[in-house]
Parts: C-alpha cells; structure tokens; sequence
C-alpha cells in the first residue's frame, strides 16, 4: 500500500465517481486532502467522510474553465496545508448536455459551443490546474501530477469527437509537463479508465453499449472507481517516484489487442 502520509493533494471532480473515491483513499493513506468540483453539497459531504475516518481535508468550490477559481483553489489549499504535493486532475463534463450531445452526432453537426466547452473543462482546466500548481510544487522540491484522460484520446472512434480531441491533448499536456519540469522533481503521468461502473455510468449508459464494452475488456468484470483510484494513489507516491511521462490505461486490457477479438471469439464459440 502507497503511503501518502505528510502529502498534500488537490483533487478536482472529486465530488462524485472517480474523484470521490480516489480522495477517500489518498486521505485514508495519510494525505491531507482539497476536494474540489462545481457542486458544493457533494464535495463537503466526501470532506465529512473524511474528517470522520480522522482525515484531514478542506471542500473547495471550483470551476476549473475559470483560471481565478483555480488559482484561487491552490491559493487555499496552501494556505490550509503549507505545500502541495499532488494534483490529481479528474474534472470533466459527463453529463447529457455535453458528452451526451457529443455522443449522438458526427463532426459535421458539431456545435462550435460544444467544441469549446469540451475543450474548456477537459483541457484548459488541467492546463490551469498545472499552471497554477507546478510553482508551489516547486517550492516544496517537487510533486506529482495525475491526469485523467480516455481510450478515446488514444486511437480514432466514429462518436465523442470533441471528447476524444480534448483527451488527446491531455495525454500531450501530460508529456509536455513531465519534459519541462521534470528536472525540478515534478512527475506528470495520465491515466487512461475503461468501462468504469461511476453512479454516471450505471445510471446514464444505455446497456446496449455497456454490454458491447464488456466483450471487449479482457477482464471478467468491469472496473470499479477504487479500480481508479488505487493507480492514482500508486502514482502520486514516492513509490513511482522514476515513473513519468507515461500514458497508462487502467482499463481492463480493452486498448491492448486488436479491435476484432472480440468478434472472433464469438466466431469461435468461446463466449
């Protein structure tokens, strides 16, 4: 298990999903915590729990498009704690508005609004997370940086162009990150989830598409948010500590082989 014990850590979409779980285990591992997202009344809920497991954390409130939310959530977070170790960014736009919309058209019916506002919170936020971080990392002789990015920023899908796009940049955010500051301790790795079971997706995904996932992971069963999150925490620790750069899928093997297995497995008679 990874200690974070003495470790500070800004986590952003962590009122919910991925995010929420990873803040609860970085905390349960001796990190002191920022829980940061749009929705005040979920983010101080996973604070309680928290403080209830004898965590330390405080609940931010952030809009990461805005860049005076952002530096204003780093500002807090070292005034709370005196450093920041780890920036984990997970915020984004799942919602039916967005993704969804994202979803159901080809590029040729994109909203330019759309465009721009995937590319705001998935790209420009991190980008603002890390501008405003990395200085106070470098005051405290280094950190972590965990983005969270897709198996549609890895290779070509027919849906999610504006989603797959922005994914895309993360992973070169990422790399560009790691080259820059690496030599002034700062490490920057992505992480790429597959089918992940979040309240969103059990509540959102249709289970047509939920069951084609499932007979392209190569595990036999679907990622949980702790799944996520115990990456995450391996990441942020001193135990990666010569692990940078890197774009790790975390996905149950579903970017690993080639995209006919599944169909011939079938042919074969082995499902």
């Amino acid at each position: 298990m990874s200690s974070l014990a003495g470790k500070v850590a800004i986590i952003t979409g962590a009122g919910s999903g991925m995010g929420r779980a990873t803040a609860l285990l970085m905390a349960s591992r001796g990190a002191k915590v920022t829980v940061a997202a749009r929705n005040r009344e979920r983010i101080e809920e996973v604070v309680e729990l928290i403080r209830d497991n004898g965590g330390e954390a405080i609940a931010q409130r952030c809009d990461v498009t805005k860049e005076s939310d952002v530096a204003a959530m780093v500002r807090a977070t070292v005034a709370a704690f005196g450093r920041l170790d780890i920036l984990h960014n997970n915020a984004a736009d799942l919602s039916a508005k967005s993704f969804g919309r994202d979803a159901s058209i080809q590029l040729h019916e994109m909203d330019v609004e759309l465009w721009d506002a995937t590319m705001a919170i998935n790209l420009k936020g991190p980008m603002l997370c890390c501008k405003y971080a990395i200085p106070e990392m470098i005051k405290s002789g280094g950190g972590s940086i965990i983005n969270v990015s897709s198996d549609g920023g890895m290779h070509g899908l027919d849906t999610t162009f504006a989603y797959g796009v922005s994914k895309a940049g993360v992973n070169m955010l990422t790399k560009y990150v790691a080259t820059s500051y690496g030599k002034q301790g700062i490490r920057c790795n992505s992480v790429v989830p597959g089918l992940v079971m979040t309240e969103g997706a059990r509540a959102q995904a249709p289970q047509a598409v939920l069951d084609v996932l499932h007979r392209h992971i190569l595990t036999p069963f679907a990622g949980e948010p702790e799944d996520i999150a115990r990456v995450v925490a391996f990441l942020a620790s001193d135990e990666s500590r010569y692990v940078t750069g890197q774009v790790i899928p975390v996905d149950g093997g579903l970017t690993s082989h080639a995209p006919y297995v599944a169909d011939f497995r079938r042919l074969a008679g082995r499902e």
